[in-house]
C-alpha cells in the first residue's frame, strides 16, 4: 500500500510537470501571437517592475535586486524560431556591455543574426566592472554584481526559457569592461561557461598596464566629471554625467597602487594574472591598434590583450586571437579604434563560432 501511494505520488508530479511545462510553452505562444514579449515569472531574488518592452524575440525587462541599488535593464534576443517548437532548448550567450551603457543600448546586428541560441544583456552598471565591490557602503549602495550577474539572472534566464542549463551551452562575452567581465566571471566559475570572449576588453589590470588601472579608477571618481567641472568649462550637461557621483578609489577593490602589496585584490581579480583557471573553456580575444594614436583607449588595450596572449602561450593554452590592426581588413565599418564599428565585425565572427562549439 505504502509503495503504490509513493508510486501515484511520483505520477502526479510527473503530470504536475507536463502540465506546467505545456503551460508556459502555451503562454510563450499565445504571446508571440500577439507579438508580445513571453511572460517571465519573478524569482532568484528579481523583481519586474515595469512591464516588458518590445517584441515577441527582442525584448527588455526591467528589474529591481537587493544586490544591487535601483532598476537594471535585461535585454533578451530569441532565435527567430524560439516558438516553432515548444520542445527545443537553446545555448545562451550572456554579452556584457561596455561603460557607461546600458543593455538597451546593445543593438548590434549580429546579435539578432544566430538562428540557434539565445542572448541575453544584463545591466552591468557605468562603471558596476562586473564584480562585488569591497565598499559596499558608497553613496552608490549596495554594488554586487557578480552576485545579481551569477546567482540571479542565470537561473532566473533557465527558469523561464527554454535554455539548455549547462557549462557546455552557456557563454560569456563583453566588450571594453565588459571583456572585463567576461573573462573575470569565466575565471571565477569556469563551472559555469564553456566559452569566453573579450573584445577590446580591460583584461590586464595588472601595474604591467598601470594606465588602464587608472582608467577605472577615473570612472570611479569621476574623474571626469571633476576635469570637466573646472574652470575651464563642463564638458557636457553636468546632469547627464554618467560617473556621477563619484567614489573613493579603493571602493571597488582596495588601494589600486602597487605598495607593499596594497593592490592584492586588483591582482586577484585581474584575468591577465589567472588564465591558468580557464583550462577547458574556450577563449576568444579581439582588438584593434587604435591606428597607434594614443588618444584612443583601444591603443592601450592592444598592449593588454598582447600581454594576456603571451601569458595563455606560457601556459600552453590553446585559443582565438584577432588583432585586426587599424581594421583595413576586418569588415566595412571597423577602423582599429574603440567603436561599434569593429565589435559589430568581431561579433560577426565570434557567433558563428560559438554556434559551431555549441553544436559540438
Amino acid at each position: 500500500m505504502t509503495r503504490t501511494s509513493s508510486r501515484w505520488r511520483r505520477v502526479v508530479a510527473l503530470v504536475a510537470a507536463v502540465l506546467a511545462t505545456a503551460t508556459t510553452a502555451g503562454a510563450a505562444r499565445a504571446a508571440a501571437g500577439t507579438g508580445a514579449p513571453p511572460p517571465m515569472a519573478n524569482g532568484f531574488g528579481l523583481t519586474q517592475v515595469e512591464p516588458a518592452v518590445g517584441g515577441p524575440t527582442d525584448f527588455y525587462l526591467t528589474v529591481t535586486t537587493p544586490e544591487v541599488t535601483g532598476r537594471h535593464h535585461i535585454k533578451i534576443i530569441l532565435p527567430s524560431g524560439y516558438y516553432d517548437d515548444p520542445t527545443r532548448r537553446y545555448p545562451v550567450l550572456y554579452f556584457l556591455h561596455g561603460s557607461p551603457d546600458d543593455p538597451v543600448q546593445q543593438n548590434y546586428p549580429a546579435l539578432t543574426m544566430s538562428h540557434s541560441m539565445i542572448t541575453v544583456i544584463p545591466d552591468g552598471g557605468a562603471r558596476g566592472w562586473y564584480a562585488n565591490w569591497l565598499d559596499q557602503n558608497t553613496r552608490l549602495g549596495a554594488q554586487n554584481w557578480e552576485n545579481f550577474h551569477l546567482q540571479q539572472v542565470i537561473p532566473f534566464i533557465d527558469a523561464n526559457l527554454r535554455t539548455v542549463a549547462a557549462k557546455k551551452a552557456r557563454a560569456v562575452a563583453g566588450v571594453s569592461m565588459g571583456g572585463f567581465g567576461a573573462l573575470h566571471y569565466a575565471q571565477d566559475h569556469p563551472e559555469l561557461f564553456g566559452q569566453t570572449a573579450s573584445l577590446s576588453g580591460d583584461i590586464d589590470l595588472s601595474a604591467d598596464s598601470m594606465d588602464l588601472r587608472l582608467a577605472v579608477v577615473a570612472s570611479l571618481i569621476d574623474a571626469q566629471g571633476a576635469l570637466c567641472g573646472s574652470s575651464s568649462g563642463f564638458c557636457g550637461d553636468p546632469a547627464n554625467d554618467p560617473y556621477k557621483p563619484g567614489v573613493d578609489s579603493d571602493a571597488l577593490f582596495g588601494s589600486p597602487y602597487p605598495v607593499f602589496n596594497v593592490d592584492w585584490r586588483w591582482n586577484a581579480a585581474d584575468p591577465s594574472q589567472h588564465m591558468d583557471r580557464l583550462a577547458g573553456v574556450g577563449v576568444s580575444i579581439y582588438v584593434g591598434n587604435g591606428r597607434g594614436v594614443p588618444t584612443d583607449l583601444e591603443f592601450w588595450l592592444e598592449g593588454a590583450s598582447k600581454h594576456v596572449k603571451d601569458r595563455m602561450d606560457a601556459l600552453g593554452m590553446s585559443y582565438h586571437y584577432v588583432d585586426y590592426g587599424d581594421g583595413s581588413g576586418w569588415g566595412t565599418q571597423c577602423n582599429g579604434g574603440h567603436n561599434a564599428g569593429c565589435w559589430e565585425q568581431d561579433l560577426r565572427d565570434l557567433i558563428p563560432r560559438l554556434e559551431r562549439a555549441f553544436a559540438s
